[in-house]
């Protein structure tokens, strides 16, 4: 066996200096994420990595486990659509649009909107080039994303601007029984969710600070300290002389101050939440257009079908006339 000089395994001063780098710089990002997570813009995607199915067995959307206050929603959908077309499903998401949320830094600003269509199997978007021009005017440059790779018939979409989209227009293409058996005509339900503002937990179970905060201990509030990056730090004396520091972030108002006695689960400040998640359901008719022609026809019958016997009787009426006449 041919020996390897001990020397060719020692790496060089260069080979070492780019590791340390290239270590340090993994480990100056991982604790950056870890120490500062990044606030998330798009709340849809919470769901999306929490929840394997956004619709429980119970039938409650998941959003509402993060988005707790209730508010409207609605969707419009047409009673009945035929195979393989192109129709519109209209959600709307109303709000008061003078109000502002406490956004991720504790500042105020407006109110984003957001929505998920839970659709029957075999729906999903349509394709760009399905869509009819007059419905690509309402949907504009809208992109909808499925739930997940298996679920396109789940349909996210959000945040958007809640001041333009209170009504949001999915185009929807309606699958065709006759080429996938799996399917079949008749009635199926559409479930809806529409969320406007941010949420008050995320799924780790954190709290944002667009919620209330709570006394963690009952006692007196000893002292309330501003902290640097916003926000407070209330400490409670309890009876047994012992303290704790409750964090506020900031955004939340302080509605309690030195001196106060205060319970365990008191609120320590105001609800600044001003949005909140809502749910509507509704039905749809994928129809056979081989029955519907078949009542076509079976209508034509009938209306020919009165049209003769009117003649009919027009007729014998004429003959009945004339032989009076005789």
């Amino acid at each position: 066996m041919k020996k390897i000089p001990l020397e060719s395994l020692i790496p060089t001063a260069g080979v070492l200096k780019s590791t340390v780098l290239a270590v340090a710089a993994i480990a100056i990002l991982l604790t950056g994420s870890l120490m500062r997570p990044q606030a998330a813009a798009a709340y849809p995607i919470f769901a999306q990595q929490a929840y394997e199915n956004p619709r429980e067995a119970t039938g409650r959307i998941v959003c509402a486990n993060c988005h707790l206050a209730a508010k409207p929603t609605e969707v419009e959908v047409p009673q009945s659509v035929l195979p393989d077309t192109v129709f519109e499903a209209v959600v709307k998401v109303p709000y008061d649009t003078k109000v502002q949320q406490v956004i991720g830094g504790g500042e105020k600003g407006p109110l984003n909107v957001g929505a998920v269509l839970i659709l029957p199997e075999g729906f999903k978007i349509a394709p760009e080039d399905r869509i009819p021009e007059e419905l690509k005017e309402k949907v504009q440059d809208l992109y909808f994303q499925p739930y997940s790779e298996d679920k396109e018939n789940i349909v996210v979409i959000g945040p958007l601007p809640g001041e333009q989209y209170q009504e949001i227009v999915f185009p929807v293409l309606s699958p065709d029984p006759k080429t996938d058996k799996s399917l079949r005509f008749g009635k199926y339900p559409v479930h809806v969710g529409g969320n406007r503002g941010r949420g008050q937990i995320y799924p780790t179970g954190e709290k944002s600070n667009n919620t209330v905060y709570n006394a963690s201990e009952a006692g007196t509030i000893s002292q309330v300290t501003k902290a640097e990056e916003g926000g407070y730090e209330v400490t409670i004396k309890k009876e047994d002389g012992s303290t704790v520091v409750d964090t506020i972030p900031a955004g939340p108002e302080l509605i309690v101050s030195e001196g106060q006695t205060v319970k365990a689960g008191d609120a320590l400040t105001a609800n600044p939440n001003v949005g909140g998640f809502g749910q509507a359901d509704a039905e749809i008719v994928l129809q056979n257009p081989d029955r519907v022609k078949g009542l076509l026809a079976f209508f034509g019958i009938v209306v020919l079908s009165q049209i003769m016997l009117v003649l009919k009787k027009k007729q014998v009426e004429r003959v009945q006339a004339a032989e009076m006449n005789f």
